[in-house]
């Protein structure tokens, strides 16, 4: 797996993978579960990679863009 999950990428998937789970464990609504989905941004922000942009070719990581110039 190459790293293609950059600095402010990553920062910002930590952030909403906390906001979602904290939504999980605080909220009283029915809807607790959706908070659940904040595992998804915190797993790809711990190892800087996101399936979806190797399907997609995409890549915020400054050292994986100056290697494909």
């Amino acid at each position: 797996m190459t790293r293609n999950v950059g600095g402010l990428d990553h920062t910002l998937r930590i952030v909403a993978g906390i906001a979602l789970l904290g939504f999980a464990v605080l909220s009283s609504s029915s809807w607790w579960w959706v908070g659940l989905i904040g595992i998804v941004p915190l797993g790809t922000a711990l190892v800087r990679w996101c399936p979806l942009y190797t399907v997609l070719g995409v890549s915020t990581c400054p050292t994986q863009a100056k290697r494909a110039g």
